[in-house]
């Protein structure tokens, strides 16, 4: 995708009708866990920025979602196993249901080591 945007809304915009609707309920659920966050565009994909600190990132591909970066801590390690791929990165297969409660859980841990 060599495209370049402006706002998330484009960015989500650029992809199928099925991607939009997974990448708009992921921002969804990170903004239950971030009320406070900004989403903006950084490096092409969007980012929720909490205090002007970027947070999580997530991004749709042609079949997977991902979310960068994983968590330090242990305690999501087991139920992130099967979907790290490669060094900081969660890839979400599009053909499987995305698991919305466990990036929730993802969001909220990245947003407590950031504080």
């Amino acid at each position: 995708m060599g495209d370049t945007f402006s706002t998330v809304e484009e960015y989500i915009e650029s992809f199928p009708q099925e991607v939009q609707t997974i990448l708009r309920e992921i921002s969804k659920t990170i903004g239950k866990v971030m009320p406070e966050g900004e989403e903006v565009i950084s490096y092409q994909i969007p980012v929720v920025k909490v205090d002007g600190r970027n947070v999580i990132h997530y991004a749709g591909w042609k079949k997977h979602v991902s979310l960068y970066p994983i968590p330090s801590s242990a305690e999501l390690a087991d139920d992130l196993g099967p979907f790290i791929s490669g060094r900081g990165t969660v890839k979400f297969p599009l053909d499987e249901p995305i698991p919305y409660d466990l990036i929730e859980r993802m969001a909220a841990q990245l947003l407590e080591e950031r504080k």
